[in-house]
């Protein structure tokens, strides 16, 4: 087991002891928190204060040392499950497919079942033994609520070519995002490095300070349709494939990504003018995203085998299109109280 160990400073004091833990121990959700020091009075726990058990509710106080003892993760099953897949291309060395928004892309603890992984494994076994166990077949991924297109190998030589040309930045990788706000530029290059949020370890966030620990990051950012001053339909283009990387940047330049309230691009229309009717139809159609307005696209890399390039495209999901269908004709046919 890991044991790691904290002095509580001033920034601290006052917080709840299994906020405090989850916040050190960001890949554990709170309830496992929670129960972890639960269970230290019965005995068997894993936090303590001052050496002593203690309650999740406890408030600490500067000097507090807490002590956190990590129980091992325990293995992930990887089980086949029937669940529906797009797939947009396959062949003997690899699939295209394209992601469900509200999947997640491979097994994790709080995600043992119902990911991508597990719906290839089971329309082809021949994924099972290709790369990590845990992630079989996966070359990159995508956030749980962003759809779209990934790649996925199906031999171990596949895996290895499409994952240098993912690092030597070969692999083109294109998002759709619809942003709250009128961003001043047509063109941009975000180029601001991202890591790990230095208070919500379960964010990320650009990090201009030194002393915490950052990786290159770079997004080229297009406008593709505006929508008056509520609304933007940009093209994302990654150069890097860091963490939360669109949604960050977006958010770091003030035009969070629609739908992704971790970042502060909630679904709440503001309170400017608009007729009663518009306001209505655009509330509706926001509360129906089942996630940040973010789609992969468009994919293109070379075939590891044969060298072709291969190009692919896919229309956002439903939900997403219909939002942005609607602006476009609120935008035509509008009048002074429509967003445009």
């Amino acid at each position: 087991m890991e044991k790691r160990v904290y002095t509580i400073l001033k920034e601290d004091v006052g917080e709840r002891l299994d906020r405090f833990v989850a916040r050190m121990v960001p890949q554990t959700s709170r309830s496992s928190v929670t129960r972890w020091i639960e269970q230290t009075s019965l005995g068997w726990g894993g936090v303590w204060v001052n050496g002593q058990a203690s309650r999740p509710s406890y408030r600490l106080r500067e000097g507090d040392e807490v002590a956190v003892q990590i129980p091992p993760p325990q293995p992930i099953t990887l089980l086949p499950e029937a669940l529906p897949l797009t797939i947009l291309y396959e062949d003997e060395d690899l699939l295209v497919v394209n992601k469900a928004q509200g999947m997640v892309v491979h097994p994790a603890p709080g995600s043992p079942h119902g990911t991508l992984v597990n719906a290839v494994l089971a329309h082809t076994e021949k994924v099972s033994e290709v790369g990590e166990d845990e992630r079989p077949g996966i070359v990159h991924r995508l956030d749980k609520d962003t759809s779209g297109l990934l790649v996925v190998a199906k031999t171990d030589y596949a895996l290895r070519q499409l994952q240098l040309q993912l690092q030597a930045r070969q692999m083109e990788r294109r998002y759709l995002a619809l942003v709250w706000g009128a961003p001043r530029f047509n063109e941009a290059v975000i180029d601001a490095p991202i890591g790990r949020h230095p208070v919500d370890r379960k964010k990320m966030a650009v990090i201009e300070d030194t002393r915490h620990k950052a990786r290159e990051a770079r997004t080229e950012l297009k406008v593709q349709k505006r929508f008056g001053s509520l609304f933007t339909l940009l093209e994302a283009k990654l150069h890097t494939g860091r963490t939360h990387q669109i949604r960050v940047h977006c958010a770091y330049i003030h035009h969070p990504v629609v739908g992704d309230p971790v970042y502060g691009g909630d679904r709440n229309l503001p309170q400017t003018k608009l007729a009663f009717e518009v306001r209505k139809k655009l509330e509706e159609l926001l509360d129906r995203l089942p996630g940040q307005a973010l789609h992969a696209y468009f994919l293109a890399f070379l075939h590891p085998v044969t060298g072709e390039r291969l190009y692919f495209h896919t229309e956002p999901p439903e939900p997403m299109q219909a939002l942005i269908s609607a602006l476009e004709e609120i935008c035509v046919n509008g009048d002074e109280t429509a967003p445009c």
